[in-house]
């Protein structure tokens, strides 16, 4: 039942900025428990861990290589997942994908459509 929508992405140059929306839509997401995570894909490589939050508690966990540039972060009143991008390099060009499992542990079984992200040199 629950359904994650992606938007924010777009076309920026190095060193450039974006925020990423994820918003989370269905009765049956469970605050108290539920991790909401930000997954990414280049063209030709794997989908790579990129960031995730735990909504109640707020506890977050980074990927060594966007550490320090971006920052996740929930608004509960919009029901809302943010990615913000800093610094933003050449490296980081993907498909980015919010991604939702029932708790801190398991599989990550929800996940959205995507949106592109292109950083240019």
């Amino acid at each position: 039942q629950i359904q994650l929508v992606e938007t924010g992405g777009g076309l920026v140059h190095d060193g450039g900025s974006l925020n990423l929306n994820c918003e989370v839509f269905g009765r049956t997401f469970n605050r108290y428990r539920n991790t909401v995570g930000w997954f990414r894909q280049a063209p030709g490589k794997e989908r790579d861990f990129v960031a995730a939050i735990r909504w109640y508690s707020g506890t977050t966990y980074y990927a060594d290589s966007v550490k320090g540039r971006f920052t996740i972060s929930g608004d509960n009143a919009k029901n809302t997942v943010y990615l913000q991008m800093n610094s933003l390099k050449p490296e980081d060009t993907a498909v980015y994908y919010c991604a939702s499992r029932p708790s801190a542990y398991g599989a990550y079984n929800t996940w959205g459509q995507g949106t592109q992200v292109t950083v240019s040199s």
